[in-house]
């Protein structure tokens, strides 16, 4: 069953094919007399040849259903170029000088006029009003009373979610509306919709509409709720089909519903965007989080960024026997780095960039999926994946590579809304997983890299509408601006590409900041260059700036502070203190108390030689000899003593477990050479000299003064895969080598492995179904979860 909630526009297919200004919407033309005639108007077998021409030839730009892309929609009727079909035929055959319109010439005659009579089926025009003789509004009033459409079908947010979605009908051939959906429903959605009453061994009953089954369990909506069964507890499963069996439509009917369908070409937001789904996870639960343990609600687990799981089922003594419960695929080009959320036996993920799944989380059943191709596509875009999604309410939010922030009903997948955040073309890009605090979901932007400024925003849930925007690279006349010479904040970089984490009590949002750009050449930016590298804590109700720390001053070596801020409680001279812990890329470990910002101390957990310590005040006292120049140094740690992916934080043993790498670096320095949209790191090209061999390790830090209490040397170096301590005794462990394991938490000692058989580049969860304690990994493009038995 299909549960696809929008045909999204297609990305560029060539570059040749980019948007064409040959449609822009604009005043019709009438088509003179002498002109030829579209030999197709009128005959609808040509509109479904003309829609498979479009397919295959115009939606990388114009978008599935003509419905716009990187293109302008064509399903409006009006063209700048001329309405006519000769008119459109012209263009198509000839394309527009001076426009990224192409000419299509060696295409067909046929064929272009299939295309034109097909695009002038989607508006209403000479050839559509042949092909549609029925009447909208009568349409409207069937498909909402009469016709009981909406016990089963949604139309922009108004009908139940068991069918498909109709709200982009539209984009379909009239002829493919009224056979396929009207006529013969099971030809376009597989197996017919429908309702199940079951009855449990125990004599009890179960209904509600089939989202998913199997062999061995069926998922349910019933009245809005996912309720999975196990099948050795069912008794008899009757399923009788959602079509209504005594509806009877006449022609005339059918014609109306058609007209009012076909007027539907993509999910209308400004209605969507009004729904208000129920309830799945409020903020109250969110900041009680420890209270349920059974569940997994945000990117770290919880607001405080512990990423520690409280549930001991799975322990020392029993690891051993731990099996691997079900998998799921997650196809994509790249490899998951996202952190599964649970929310009451829910699994919701983001898979590769555009997907977005719902899962029961006991059984692996797929309840929905939504998917979405980039609109935009920046041909020098690096990194294309995604960390996770955020849930609030009944909402869950996630951001794509081409920049759209974009609110799902976590029901059914469906899209409400969405909004532009910045521009992918300059180099930006939304990798992280947004972060839900209060009423409003924080979005951080990826592209530091690209030599642009950096941003951390604040968006309505219900709507979309970004309510503040905190840059990172402040400009003149702002606090801090001294710190950046001449215009280099305006491409300054400071990304903010990993989720923080908020202390409800002190109302502050705590926001790691990205390198500056360009990252390997110091010589154009000298300063500070604040707020890069820098932990930012804010006021999330404005935005607005509390305090800040910054943790590599003028940094040459790409060395991020994106990694977890863990907020922590500790008694200091036997006073309590409010602290931010944090491992940074560059290799220490920081302590500062988080109300003011104050410094307390840091010492280094892998080996560094460039910086030999802190002031007073908590700058670092930098050995120059190590930045970067033309002709190269010999700097550590290399690209990281780890990076984004996540450590995981015993408040009770006030340990912190994290994956570390020492590694000799090379400071390399090369031309900065800006050019929009394209890497901007001014990297040399030196070949740096032989060093010892990379030490990846697991390692235990004592939060109370940085001492290595054990370290467990891994295979493989890793800046992705993390790691999650329970309260159980355990550590459970993700490696580049693709062994997923777990340590004894006091001594580091390996008690259980298994090999995914790919690379992880994620960081493991572990949540409860029904009493059930399960841990749960993505590896390469699978999602894998783990149990007892039994």
């Amino acid at each position: 069953m299909k549960f696809s909630t929008r045909h999204a526009a297609l990305g560029l297919l060539a570059a040749t094919l980019v948007a064409g200004a040959a449609f822009l919407a604009g005043a019709s033309q009438a088509q003179p007399a002498d002109t030829p005639n579209n030999p197709f108007a009128g005959d609808r077998s040509a509109i479904a040849a003309g829609e498979k021409v479009f397919n295959s030839t115009c939606t990388a730009c114009h978008g599935s259903g003509a419905s716009g892309g990187r293109g302008p929609a064509l399903n409006t009727g009006t063209f700048s170029h001329g309405s006519g079909d000769y008119d459109l035929y012209q263009t198509i055959r000839s394309g527009v000088p001076g426009t990224q319109m192409p000419s299509f010439a060696r295409l067909p005659s046929d064929d272009v006029w299939r295309v034109v009579t097909y695009i002038k089926s989607l508006s209403g025009g000479s050839t559509a009003s042949a092909a549609l003789p029925g009447d909208a509004a009568r349409g409207e009033a069937l498909f909402f009373a009469a016709g009981n459409c909406t016990s089963c079908h949604e139309m922009n947010g108004r009908g139940a979610s068991f069918a498909a979605d109709l709200s982009d009908e539209g984009t379909k051939a009239p002829a493919a509306i009224k056979n396929g959906v009207l006529h013969k429903p099971q030809r376009r959605f597989g197996p017919a919709p429908h309702f199940a009453d079951v009855t449990m061994n125990d004599g009890s009953h179960r209904s509600g509409f089939v989202v998913a089954e199997d062999s061995f369990a069926i998922a349910l909506n019933a009245d809005g709720k996912f309720v999975t069964l196990d099948k050795k507890e069912v008794q008899a499963i009757a399923t009788r089909d959602a079509m209504p069996r005594d509806l009877q439509l006449t022609p005339a009917q059918v014609d109306d519903l058609v007209a009012y369908l076909a007027r539907h070409k993509s999910r209308d937001f400004t209605q969507t965007s009004k729904v208000t789904p129920a309830p799945v996870l409020t903020y109250a639960r969110i900041v009680n989080a420890r209270a349920e343990p059974q569940n997994y609600p945000t990117y770290w687990g919880d607001y405080l960024g512990h990423h520690f799981s409280e549930m001991d089922q799975i322990n020392r003594g029993n690891v051993g026997q731990l099996q691997a419960r079900w998998a799921a695929p997650l196809p994509g080009q790249s490899s998951l780095e996202s952190l599964p959320l649970v929310v009451d036996g829910v699994m919701y993920v983001s898979g590769p960039p555009g997907d977005v799944y719902a899962f029961d989380a006991k059984t692996g059943l797929e309840l929905w999926k939504f998917h979405r191709k980039q609109d935009i596509v920046n041909p020098y875009q690096i990194n294309p994946s995604n960390r996770g999604v955020a849930v609030l309410d009944g909402r869950v939010f996630f951001g794509t590579l081409d920049d759209n922030l974009i609110a799902l009903d976590a029901h059914t997948g469906r899209e409400l809304w969405e909004v532009r955040v910045a521009d992918t073309l300059e180099g930006f890009t939304l990798t992280g997983a947004p972060l839900a605090v209060k009423d409003k979901i924080i979005m951080g932007s990826s592209g530091g890299e690209m030599g642009l400024r950096g941003f951390l925003d604040a968006y309505d849930p219900a709507t979309g509408k970004r309510l503040w925007r905190f840059y990172t690279t402040p400009a003149p006349g702002e606090p801090n601006a001294g710190t950046w010479p001449g215009d280099t904040w305006k491409l300054g970089g400071g990304g903010t590409w990993l989720t923080g984490s908020f202390d409800p009590q002190l109302n502050t949002l705590y926001w790691g900041v990205g390198n500056p750009a360009p990252s390997f050449n110091q010589y154009g930016r000298k300063g500070d260059n604040l707020y890069t590298d820098s932990v930012v804590a804010l006021d999330p109700d404005t935005g607005k700036l509390k305090w800040h720390y910054q943790f590599t001053p003028n940094d040459s070596h790409d060395w991020d502070s994106e990694e977890d801020m863990v907020l922590a409680d500790q008694v200091i001279d036997g006073k309590t203190r409010k602290l931010l812990l944090h491992t940074d890329r560059n290799g220490v470990f920081y302590a500062l108390d988080r109300e003011s910002g104050k410094f307390l101390w840091a010492k280094p957990f892998v080996k560094v030689t460039w910086v030999t310590g802190w002031d007073k005040n908590g700058r670092p006292i930098v050995n120059h000899d190590t930045d970067a120049t033309p002709e190269g140094r010999i700097v550590w740690p290399a690209t990281g003593g780890t990076n984004f992916q996540a450590p995981s934080y015993d408040k009770d043993s006030a340990t912190l477990y994290v994956q570390t790498n020492e590694q000799q670096g090379w400071a390399n320095s090369g031309p900065a050479v800006f050019e929009r949209g394209k890497l901007y790191t001014a990297r040399g090209s030196v070949v740096p000299p032989p060093g010892p061999a990379p030490k990846p390790a697991i390692k235990a830090i004592d939060a109370k003064n940085g001492d290595i209490l054990w370290t467990t040397p891994i295979a493989v170096p890793s800046l992705s895969a993390g790691v999650l301590a329970t309260r159980g005794g355990l550590v459970f462990v993700a490696t580049s080598e693709s062994q997923f394991m777990a340590l004894d938490s006091k001594t580091g000692k390996p008690l259980w492995n298994f090999r995914t058989g790919a690379r992880i580049s994620a960081s493991p969860i572990s949540y409860a179904v029904d009493g059930k304690q399960y841990v749960a990994i993505g590896a390469g493009n699978m999602l894998y979860t783990f149990a007892l038995p039994g």
